[in-house]
């Protein structure tokens, strides 16, 4: 018995002590069990004196099983002592890993004690992953998944992971999986269009629908949103070739050439504008040479917009008749396959252009100054480099698309992870293409049937900068990253945040993890953000965070019966996260600098370079704790964390 209760203060316990405390070990964060009969309180040490010991009740041990929380307190009758081992592994978990659990790291309060944890309980629900830079975050996951992935257990061949790449860290990390377990791939897609060492990143125009031009184009109003909405239903229109989609064409360009025939402008402003649009939009019947026949003379529709010396069109009549013959009042419904679904960016350009005039930006500056910003865009991103990121070889489907990614072309292998390195784009692109591709799997797996059927998992590095409150909530009515950790758990969509600035993520997306890994954190409003912001969270634990080192956490949630203190060791290999070597940068002799190329490899003598030739089986490759806990295996009766 470690001794006597003096008072009960909320949920803390003060224990009057009857054993030496100078000839014990360190016993701060130990657990103990006030036993009153069959009924077993466990609290937490969480301060020790000379005399005197303060616990923080955490739960009850009933009916073999833990129960978190301090609905009940312990009578003074009560036995204190120290908990066994058994109990122990109630609030642990078992020290052998079993199908369904995953090693994440060991305890550093039971030294050695392995922290398996449940794959239900942990990756079905949504998580945050929160630390200084430095501390380790990156690290973290590569060991969390090399262990899931590569584990002594069977495989999760079927998982599909998405890694948004802030840096291109994790290729290090997962590229050499296959090496140890032939069942698990991974595939990367690179930003890098200037040399590329992978597959470029390119996303479908086609597949984009009107959200997700919204945030490419950074709508700014949703008076913008008819603009889209329109330009999409005339694109596959204006590209089409067969004999319906020409009459539809037509009807089209009729519809807008009167509306500019019968503006009341003067007539230069209408020849020229009549002009414009014929010169950019035109069919083989409706064109600038279009003729227009008369009684005794032919002349071309641009002959009839002559506009006289006293500044009129003496023939606007005749072209308003001519053009209205192209104007089908009783619409004829174009067939789906007589529409043309491949398209690229130059076509929707051409179609957004149109679609500004039908829609009167020739006639009103009010509609101007708001719809014509959306072309400017448009026609900068068709223009430029980012184009590259939005083109596609050949036409594929949504699914088609979807299901290509997870798929290695030169082995035709299942790939488990996938990472979007979207290093060498800028913030706002990165965030931009992280919703569109995050919002194609939402939905994929949300018209799923049965539902649940997959399981898609979005892990954002630097989630800081992408999984913000922006203005998507009043353009679009919706934040996918907030849908999807509202939704996205009954569907099977799971996110995955990685952020060294978690009081800079979406309010919404951060309270609706479950899981939640906390490594070093100093910055003081982030501190007071977790304490605010993530549940079931104690004091203790946000001091705790300030003197973490690198590699230790604090990890609680619904995986987690207490919130444990954990070692995660370091991944093999590693990912590409560490910082510079400046002993190495400033004072290695090195030869006169010649730019060679915008690409620069890793010296082999780097320390930052891999083995090559390394390559482990499951039960190598990663280090073996020590265990000083005793185990079942161990020993044959019920044994307490004795003190001397």
């Amino acid at each position: 018995m470690i001794g006597n209760m003096l008072e009960i203060i909320d949920n803390n316990v003060i224990v009057q002590l009857n054993i030496d405390i100078n000839k014990q070990a360190n016993l701060v964060q130990l657990h103990v069990v006030f036993e009153d009969g069959k009924t077993k309180i466990v609290g937490e040490i969480v301060s020790v004196t000379q005399t005197t010991m303060k616990i923080n009740i955490v739960g009850e041990l009933k009916d073999n099983t833990f129960f978190p929380g301090s609905s009940t307190k312990p009578s003074f009758k009560s036995n204190v002592r120290m908990i066994k081992v058994e109990e122990l592994e109630m609030i642990l978990g078992k020290q052998t890993i079993i199908k369904g659990y995953t090693n994440f790291g060991y305890s550093n309060v039971y030294h050695g004690y392995p922290i398996n944890v449940s794959i239900n309980d942990f990756f079905s629900n949504h998580f945050a992953v929160l630390g200084n830079s430095g501390a380790g975050k990156s690290c973290t996951i590569a060991s969390i998944l090399q262990k899931l992935f590569l584990g002594d257990t069977i495989s999760p061949t079927n998982a599909n992971m998405f890694f948004f790449d802030a840096y291109g860290e994790y290729t290090n990390a997962f590229e050499k999986l296959h090496e140890v377990n032939s069942a698990i791939h991974y595939k990367t897609y690179t930003t890098n269009t200037l040399n590329p060492n992978t597959d470029i990143l390119q996303i479908p125009v086609w597949l984009l629908d009107v959200d997700d031009l919204a945030l490419l184009l950074d709508v700014t109003t949703p008076t913008q949103l008819p603009i889209i909405e329109k330009t999409l239903k005339l694109v596959p229109i204006l590209t089409g070739k067969t004999e319906m989609v020409i009459r539809r064409k037509n009807d089209i360009i009729a519809r807008a050439l009167q509306d500019i025939l019968l503006s009341g402008n003067d007539s230069t402003k209408i020849r020229d504008q009549v002009v414009a649009v014929l010169t950019k939009f035109n069919t083989p019947e409706l064109n600038l040479e279009s003729t227009i026949a008369q009684p005794g003379y032919v002349r071309t529709l641009k002959q009839c917009l002559f506009v006289d010396k006293t500044g009129k069109m003496q023939e606007m009549e005749l072209v308003v008749e001519f053009i209205r013959g192209y104007i089908v009042e009783e619409q004829e419904e174009v067939k789906e396959e007589e529409l043309n679904p491949y398209y690229t960016l130059s076509d929707l350009e051409l179609a957004m252009e149109f679609a500004l005039i039908s829609e009167g930006i020739l006639k009103s500056e009010k509609v101007f100054d708001y719809a014509n910003v959306l072309n400017v865009r448009l026609h900068t991103l068709v223009n430029g480099e980012n184009s590259k990121y939005f083109s596609y070889p050949r036409y594929v489907t949504k699914d088609q698309y979807i299901e290509e990614l997870l798929v290695d072309r030169r082995t035709g292998k299942k790939c488990q992870i996938v990472n979007f390195n979207i290093n060498y784009i800028d913030d706002r692109l990165a965030k931009v293409i992280t919703k569109i591709l995050s919002r194609m799997l939402f939905l994929k797996a949300s018209e799923m049937n049965p539902r649940g059927s997959r399981a898609f998992h979005i892990i954002i590095e630097e989630a800081h900068r992408y999984v913000r409150h922006d203005l998507d909530m009043e353009i679009l009515g919706y934040n996918i990253f907030e849908r999807i950790t509202k939704e996205g758990r009954k569907y099977g969509v799971f996110l995955g945040l990685i952020t060294q600035r978690p009081s800079e993520l979406s309010d919404t997306c951060i309270s609706q993890c479950s899981n939640f890994i906390i490594l070093r954190t100093l910055h003081p409003k982030d501190l007071t953000y977790i304490k605010e912001m993530v549940p079931n969270i104690s004091t203790e634990i946000v001091a705790q965070l300030k003197n973490l080192k690198p590699g230790n956490c604090i990890a609680f949630g619904s995986a987690f019966k207490v919130p444990i203190s954990m070692y995660i060791e370091l991944p093999n290999p590693r990912p590409l996260s560490n910082n510079v070597d400046l002993e190495v940068v400033w004072y290695q002799p090195s030869a006169p600098t010649t730019i060679v190329s915008q690409t620069y490899a890793i010296p082999e003598e780097s320390p930052l370079a891999v083995d090559q030739q390394t390559q482990a089986t499951p039960s190598q490759f990663f280090q073996t704790a020590r265990t000083t806990i005793p185990t079942n295996q161990q020993s044959t009766s019920s044994q307490e964390l004795s003190l001397d």
